[in-house]
């Protein structure tokens, strides 16, 4: 079957040479945009029932721009003058240059990991007598804590912001040939707005395998797969299916 509409569960990207418009261009499909999934803050009232004094903490460890973004909000909620000498362990280069939304850089003490939380783990451990908090999402990987708890260094995690089912209920009656999902967080967004979802010729695209392993404990079925080896992106894992499926249109 050929493939002439395709639902991104994610925000539209917001540069205009984002790969999926040359795919949509090129293979002459309509791509649309939906995120599944939205944060959510948590408030400062919360947080302090989380028993957590931004007071008490002389290092940030930061894991997504999300982290950033909610540290810094409820710092401000709080009216907490963020220290200067506070530490930033961040885990990857990304996150560190988004950081410079809110601190001059150079100015600061900044750690930076390659990508991996475990890549950033022997910048924690150096600097193990420092005090860490870790803001984070209510859907915090397992890695995460256990490799804390095994550098053995003071440190709290605390839910500073949500992750959140999206309403999707305008798309009840709209079909696409291609569904995209990046996460298991995308798949169980699908069945709660969709209860009673039935795949049956819609094509369902994957990134990273608990995404996969998402799916068919869902009882669904892959149709395309990223990252692999030939395919290390999800368009060019788009754009290879699609040729094969449009040909002679």
């Amino acid at each position: 079957m050929k493939v002439k509409t395709i639902l991104v569960s994610q925000p539209e990207p917001k540069i205009e040479n984002s790969p999926y418009f040359d795919l949509q261009e090129k293979q002459k499909v309509k791509i649309d945009f939906r995120p599944f999934i939205h944060v959510e803050g948590v408030s400062a009232k919360d947080i302090r029932q989380q028993k957590v004094d931004l007071n008490n903490y002389t290092a940030i460890i930061l894991t997504s721009r999300n982290a950033v973004d909610h540290f810094f909000r409820v710092a401000e909620e709080m009216r907490f003058k963020v220290p200067d000498a506070m530490k930033y362990f961040c885990q990857s280069e990304a996150v560190a240059y988004y950081l410079q939304k809110y601190v001059v850089y150079r100015k600061r003490k900044i750690y930076v990991g390659k990508r991996t939380f475990a890549e950033l783990s022997p910048l924690i451990k150096k600097y193990k007598d420092e005090k860490f908090l870790l803001p984070n999402t209510d859907k915090v990987k397992p890695a995460v804590p256990e490799t804390l708890d095994a550098l053995g260094v003071n440190w709290k995690q605390a839910t500073f912001y949500k992750t959140v089912v999206s309403d999707l209920s305008d798309l009840e009656n709209v079909t696409y040939d291609v569904l995209v999902f990046f996460s298991p967080s995308g798949i169980e967004s699908l069945f709660k707005n969709f209860p009673d979802f039935k795949q049956n010729e819609t094509r369902i695209a994957v990134f990273g395998n608990t995404t996969i392993k998402a799916v068919e404990e869902k009882g669904l079925r892959v149709d395309i797969a990223a990252p692999t080896p030939e395919t290390p992106s999800m368009t060019m894992a788009l754009q290879k299916y699609i040729d094969k499926a449009n040909k002679g249109k």
